[in-house]
């Protein structure tokens, strides 16, 4: 799957500028500010993320509105996106409240209406930013030239593969009194240490893969990426704000169901999106 590879070698790519450039980068740029290491070198991600999918649009001949995912006006893209937000939010808000019912999680902090409604703007914003960005490259151009070299069920398949594969990125931090000539190379083995621990994100990946599956045929059911920006930000915004408010319970005898790599996606996660998968899919392909 020559496609595939393309979006393979752009991570990989990405990650390999942040290992070269981040001391460089990070010693000339504290010439004129005092800056993070580590904000330096996630810089160079997004730097070479953005660059590399450039590239590999162009190559792939996905470069366009359609290949993107936003082949649709502008008026329905916006439409079709503020209603799968709101879908997003009542889907999750269901599976937060039963964390709580069951004790898996509990309160850490109280918030006022004001405070609780600065939270979820935050929340949305950051979710919305999130979406755009993931689901541009994954269900948008990745997605387009998988499907038109090899066929939806590839596409389906590799895109949730990568999309959960993606989210073991772990932040690593690197301080200014240790930082040297090869920290870069020290910050992305420290970005990758979760897969040194598979049964430890086991459950979560599979959860993110069934998320990803059910975003990807959204994504093939719609035609474009609106719906997908939605509801994925629509699922960030719930899950920020719970872990916000909310801290896992370790010792619940039911922990099991929440993961041990984020105290959210897992097990329950997993079970919930493959109940709420067939009258979501069911929607969105009579739409």
């Amino acid at each position: 799957m020559r496609a595939l590879l393309y979006f393979v070698a752009v991570i990989a790519g990405a990650l390999g500028l942040v290992g070269v450039g981040t001391w460089p980068a990070w010693e000339l740029a504290s010439h004129f500010k005092e800056v993070p290491f580590h904000r330096v070198g996630n810089r160079l991600a997004m730097l070479g993320l953005a660059v590399g999918l450039v590239f590999a649009a162009r190559r792939l001949r996905v470069n366009n509105r359609s290949g993107m995912g936003y082949g649709v006006g502008s008026v329905d893209f916006l439409r079709q996106l503020a209603m799968a937000f709101c879908f997003g939010l009542v889907l999750m808000l269901p599976l937060a409240a039963m964390m709580l019912a069951l004790g898996l999680r509990v309160p850490i902090a109280s918030a006022g209406f004001a405070t609780l409604l600065e939270l979820m703007l935050t929340a949305a914003l950051s979710g919305l930013a999130i979406a755009f960005i993931e689901e541009t490259f994954m269900r948008g151009a990745m997605y387009s030239a998988i499907e038109r070299e090899s066929g939806a069920l590839p596409a389906v398949l590799a895109t949730s593969m990568l999309y959960a594969a993606t989210h073991f990125f772990a932040r690593y931090r690197i301080s200014t009194e240790e930082a040297r000539l090869l920290s870069g190379f020290e910050l992305v083995g420290g970005s990758l240490r979760s897969f040194s621990h598979p049964e430890v994100i086991f459950d979560a990946f599979v959860s993110l893969a069934c998320v990803g599956v059910l975003l990807a045929l959204v994504r093939r059911h719609t035609g474009n990426i609106a719906a997908c920006i939605g509801l994925h930000a629509g699922w960030v915004t719930v899950m920020l704000v719970t872990r916000r408010l909310t801290t896992a319970v370790p010792s619940h005898s039911g922990a099991w169901l929440l993961s041990q790599h984020d105290g959210f996606v897992g097990y329950l996660t997993l079970g919930w999106t493959a109940a709420v998968a067939l009258p979501l899919l069911f929607y969105y392909r009579k739409a």
